[in-house]
């Protein structure tokens, strides 16, 4: 009887091989890391807006949710959906909201690890290099506890780009298929990741030996995106807050955002730093790595590249959704890339130097962010306990109006005040410090029309502190007097729109 052997090439036994070798212990080590980046401040911060909508979605009937995604959301509704299941689990309290966020930047890690140690040919290393890029980068912890899509459609994109990686050395139709499906559900998740998915389609198309089964994959795909067309039409005239700001000053803020975080400390010395600790790898990366996982770490490059630039050339045709939160799934291909020039090149020294100064920096920001309000969201759970009880029913006038969601998740006894107006015994001016630049640290708004007074009501009394202001107006003899929201309006902070609500009277 004759023995059959079959012959497997270096390239594709390589991570075969170091499986057995690989450090285990390691890899544990930086999920733990992460996870407890993630897990543990995870009620740190308040939550805010753009959270607060994903709060009043869910807590909806499941079929009233669906039915309020187009009128509100600019993202389809696989994330919601799972947040909506998840949130009857584990509740909707600040923890409950933000875990499914939080578990999904943990699974990210041991995902970048498979594709840093695959791009370096089945290296160890890269995969560890990568993995610690991902734990501890600010910008992805930022989102993993943050209510909203983004993590989840860095997860999702990060899986579709393993599979894309597999496609490369292996034509066997699962491999596809699996590619397919992630990409099918992150773009069920962010509109934003075709334009990492994208490359990735033109490639196999162009490069896959299985012609036929990389065409029904890009074919399912393209299947699922136009499955997704009309909400997408539905939810174009939806507002979304990019007001105000340049898209050259997005533009900008990407980069500085990918290697900084959202927001943190010392932006320009740590900035230069960073800078020049990823252009030390860069050139790692193209000198002093060896030509197979040199092309291969480029290749992810181009896919991270490519999730910045082809929405830039959609901001330029007119569809303007630029941002860095919007384009975070291209900042695990850019990481992993790192990681191959750092733990893969020549001079393995140099590149761990260069890894463990970043991972420090990186860190750094982290445990400032936790550590330090002035970095951290919009601080409304404080301004929510700092209103307290009262002897009677008030007025609150919020700025900005859409901080009004965020007071309502801390406060759910407020409601809205018609125009036939209340009688009540105070009304409280408030506002909650914010910056539109991610680069500057919140400030509260200067007041304005303040100084007017309120009919019926004395001088104010101003609490303030780094994070919100408040200012209440108490009735002159105690007794309640009547108020209206459009007079009331004018009493604002430096905003150009107020929400004025009413806190009955605490039980």
């Amino acid at each position: 009887m004759r023995r059959v052997t079959t012959a497997v090439s270096d390239e594709s036994a390589a991570p075969q091989r170091e499986m057995t070798a690989t450090p285990w212990l390691a890899l544990g080590a930086i999920v733990l890391l992460a996870a407890v980046l993630r897990f543990a401040t995870l009620r740190t911060q308040s939550i805010w807006f753009d959270e607060a909508a994903t709060w009043d979605l869910v807590r909806r009937p499941f079929g009233e949710m669906l039915r309020q995604i187009p009128k509100g959301e600019s993202n389809p509704p696989l994330f919601y959906a799972l947040e909506w299941g998840w949130t009857r689990v584990f509740g909707d309290g600040e923890a409950g909201l933000r875990s499914l966020p939080a578990l999904a930047g943990l699974l990210t890690v041991p995902v970048a690890f498979a594709i840093g140690r695959r791009a370096a040919g089945g290296s160890a290393r890269a995969g560890l290099a990568a993995a610690a890029l991902v734990a501890v980068n600010p910008l992805l912890v930022w989102y993993s506890q943050e209510a909203r899509s983004y993590a989840l459609a860095t997860l999702l994109s990060a899986v579709a780009l393993l599979f894309f990686q597999r496609a490369q050395a292996d034509r066997r139709g699962r491999v596809l298929a699996g590619w397919a499906v992630a990409a099918a559900l992150a773009l069920a998740t962010h509109y934003f990741t075709a334009f990492v998915l994208a490359p990735q389609a033109l490639w196999l198309l162009w490069r896959h030996p299985h012609r036929r089964g990389a065409l029904l994959a890009v074919g399912a795909v393209a299947a699922a995106g136009l499955a997704l067309l009309p909400l997408l039409i539905a939810q174009s005239g939806n507002p979304y807050d990019i007001a105000g700001t340049s898209l050259v000053v997005r533009l900008v803020q990407v980069p500085k955002q990918f290697l900084l975080g959202y927001r943190g400390p010392l932006a320009l010395p740590f900035g230069v730093f960073g800078a020049l600790l990823v252009l030390g790898g860069a050139w790692l990366l193209l000198r002093g790595t060896p030509r197979a996982p040199r092309d291969r770490a480029l290749l992810l490059a181009g896919i991270g590249i490519a999730g910045v630039a082809l929405p830039l050339l959609a901001a330029f045709a007119g569809a303007d959704y630029l941002n860095a939160r919007n384009v975070l799934p291209a900042l695990v291909p850019l990481l992993a890339a790192l990681a191959v020039g750092c733990a893969a090149s020549s001079r393995p020294r140099l590149g761990g130097g260069l890894l463990a100064a970043l991972c420090a920096l990186s860190l750094t920001i982290v445990v400032a962010v936790a550590a330090d309000v002035r970095y951290q969201r919009p601080d409304w759970r404080g301004l929510a306990h700092a209103l307290g009880t009262a002897a009677g029913p008030r007025a609150l006038v919020v700025s900005p109006a859409n901080g009004e969601l965020a007071l309502r998740y801390y406060r759910p006894d407020i409601r809205t005040l018609g125009p036939q107006g209340a009688a009540v015994r105070e009304v409280d001016v408030i506002a909650v410090a914010g910056s539109r630049d991610p680069g500057k640290a919140p400030q509260i708004p200067p007041l304005v029309g303040t100084g007017l007074g309120v009919g019926g009501f004395g001088r104010p009394h101003r609490t303030a502190t780094s994070a919100y202001e408040l200012l209440r107006f108490r009735a002159i003899g105690g007794a309640a007097a009547p108020v209206t929201p459009n007079p009331l309006g004018v009493l604002r902070f430096g905003q150009p729109y107020a929400s004025v609500d009413l806190l009955p009277t605490e039980r």
